[in-house]
């Protein structure tokens, strides 16, 4: 029976849809995340009459047909970028993109990674990193005897040293925009890397046309809301559990039909 090949899918379907709530609801407290979407396609169908066919020799033509469908699939996890909440740290180096954009991030293997995770902090050498020691860049560096470090909404890191008045420019934070931004990879870490699918990365000064601006002080937090997310899951599970019933009918209509004599 087709019916149990069927349900077999649509189980398949709600399981992956769980997995991605489940993850959206394991990162409502993970800086700059972004909830994901499960989409679905419905599969081939088998014809089991043409549409269009002649239904008689004086030329009479079947209207609608018919056509059984072969289940369901997952057609792909849409990443919903919404922007999260800014939430005040007053830390210097905590920084949230208000818009479009991502920090770029320099990791160890030479490539870049983009994140909107902006929990930075300072290495022993005085660099700009994220909480894993990846270098901000452009590298911006300060020396150990900074006080009042200050970035304003275009990105520009100023700071003074102990015993003077007047600020000195450290450097300029750029951010990076994608024309897909659900075609970056997710490598964990809260990090994401450039495909084909995203196109090239476009880099820019904050504040400037297509750019989001830096907020000092703030981190973004994520975008899952909870209420949501259960209302998801209550559905999900729900589609689950109908798809296990049509699987126990088809199962009883086989068992009739074995027990016949």
């Amino acid at each position: 029976m087709r019916s149990l090949d069927i349900a077999a899918t649509g189980m398949q379907a709600q399981t992956n849809n769980v997995e991605t709530i489940s993850h959206n609801i394991a990162n409502m407290t993970t800086t700059g995340f972004k909830r994901r979407r499960t989409e679905f396609q419905d599969l081939m169908y088998q014809n089991i009459r043409r549409v269009g066919t002649m239904s008689s020799d004086t030329g009479y033509r079947v209207p609608a047909g018919a056509q059984i469908g072969l289940g369901v699939r997952t057609a792909a996890i849409y990443r919903i970028n919404e922007q999260g909440t800014l939430e005040q740290t007053n830390n210097d180096l905590d920084l949230a993109i208000e818009g479009r954009g991502y920090f770029r991030i320099l990791l160890p293997s030479g490539e870049y990674a983009y994140t909107r995770d902006g929990s930075f902090s300072l290495s022993q050498d005085g660099t700009i990193v994220t909480a894993d020691g990846y270098p901000l860049t452009p590298n911006i560096s300060l020396p150990n005897n900074a006080e009042n470090i200050t970035i304003d909404q275009t990105g520009q890191v100023q700071y003074t040293v102990s015993g003077e008045t007047t600020s000195q420019v450290a450097g300029q934070i750029q951010i990076t925009t994608f024309q897909n931004e659900n075609g970056l990879a997710a490598m964990g870490q809260n990090l994401f890397t450039e495909t084909t699918s995203s196109g090239d990365p476009i880099v820019g000064t904050p504040e400037s046309t297509g750019f989001g601006t830096i907020r000092q002080g703030f981190l973004e937090e994520s975008a899952v809301n909870a209420v949501t997310e259960i209302t998801d899951l209550i559905t999900a599970q729900r589609a689950y559990e109908m798809n296990s019933k049509a699987i126990t009918a088809s199962d009883e209509m086989l068992e009739t039909l074995t027990n016949l004599k």
